[in-house]
């Protein structure tokens, strides 16, 4: 017997939301059909503002964000069921992640804080709707992320090789699975992604995002400000461990230039970002993982040529692949997870992995809000 889910996600980049419509069939998982939608630029400039210690952020505007995005990702979901030709009973549930606009384990009172209201997305769309996945996790000792590890073991381990799955978003993060199943798996954010990259080529090109890392690879990177980036104290702390928009952000990286007193251009500090984030990966596997035979990419990362040139240039005994060789093209990764975890709740599952997060249990994550 089949079921359908939908999952949702939008990432630390906040370029769109992703909406993957997704069938469970025993233990196959397939892609039905996906839809990107996009966010309105008022509540993106919102979203940002929240994300940041800004002094034009307010609860009002908190509120209002949370709402407007639960009406946004409602539209999402209705537009990728028509695009499939799918009713809204035909689906079992929604998982949907919600935008993260702060998330703070290292606080006394850690907590992680996704908005996007699930009561909006259910009552609109008639679809019982997974949300706030993270928080359970953090009641039981752990950091909330990542939480994608899970699906990664279900999906990609195999008994022949070790592997390590990549997802470059605005964050990256890794997850590593043994082919010997009496060892764990676990994974942890190594850094940044496209967040530093995108912020720069935003603010000097007003471009989203640096199409192939072209304006990277016009450049040489600049191995003193690399080498001053990779300086950063999450890059060497040992998992569990995670981070996002409040750490890695544009005026964090100005600070360092400042700092750094660099006088480079434009074009060389964008070569400079794209290789600390390639560092910051290698070094998490040289530092932090056992010995793998293949790295599955997946994530907007996976579609930056001069990024997946310095990945490949420094792992030269790994081999380097694409999720879509493994079945799911590498931008609905993170979308179908989020599809799967809602199913895991639906069945009163675990969706966490304690060897990721540092939880003290396995635990059944989310709020299920009934259509």
């Amino acid at each position: 017997m089949s079921e359908l889910y939908i999952g949702l996600m939008s990432g630390t980049s906040m370029d769109g939301i992703d909406a993957a419509l997704v069938e469970f069939k025993n233990s196959q998982i397939k892609l039905v059909s996906s839809h990107s939608h996009p966010i309105p630029k008022s509540l993106k400039k919102s979203l940002r503002q929240l994300s940041l210690d800004s002094t034009e952020a307010s609860i009002d505007m908190l509120g209002e964000a949370d709402t407007h995005l639960g009406l946004v990702f409602a539209e999402a979901v209705k537009s990728l069921l028509n695009e499939a030709g799918i009713k809204a009973e035909q689906i079992t549930a929604i998982g949907s992640h919600g935008q993260t606009i702060r998330h703070r384990p290292d606080l006394q009172h850690n907590f992680s804080m996704q908005i996007g209201d699930a009561n909006r997305i259910s009552y609109l769309t008639g679809i019982t709707t997974v949300a706030d996945f993270r928080r359970k996790d953090m009641a039981a000792g752990g950091e909330g992320a990542p939480l994608a590890p899970a699906f990664h073991q279900q999906v990609f381990h195999s008994e022949k090789e070790n592997r390590a799955i990549l997802n470059i978003g605005g964050i990256s993060n890794i997850t590593f699975l043994p082919k010997d199943d009496t060892l764990k798996c676990f994974g942890f954010d190594t850094g940044p992604g496209n967040m530093l990259m995108d912020a720069w080529i935003q603010k000097h090109k007003n471009k989203s995002y640096d199409n192939n890392g072209l304006w990277a690879a016009s450049s040489t990177p600049n191995q003193t400000l690399v080498n001053a980036l990779m300086q950063d104290a999450f890059i060497s702390t040992k998992p569990p461990k995670s981070t996002g928009r409040e750490h890695y952000h544009l005026d964090w990286l100005e600070q360092q230039l400042q700092q750094e007193h660099c006088e480079l251009d434009e074009n060389q500090i964008q070569a400079s970002l794209c290789q600390f984030t390639s560092d910051s990966i290698i070094y998490a596997i040289e530092n932090f993982l056992p010995e793998i035979d293949t790295l599955i990419v997946c994530g907007g990362g996976a579609h930056n040529s001069n990024l997946m040139n310095h990945l490949s240039e420094k792992l030269m005994q790994i081999r380097l692949a694409s999720s879509e060789d493994y079945g799911i093209h590498p931008d609905w990764v993170e979308a179908i997870a989020f599809a799967w975890l809602a199913k895991q709740t639906i069945n009163n599952k675990p969706g966490n992995l304690p060897a990721v997060t540092g939880a003290e249990t396995a635990i059944v994550l989310g709020a299920i809000y009934p259509a």
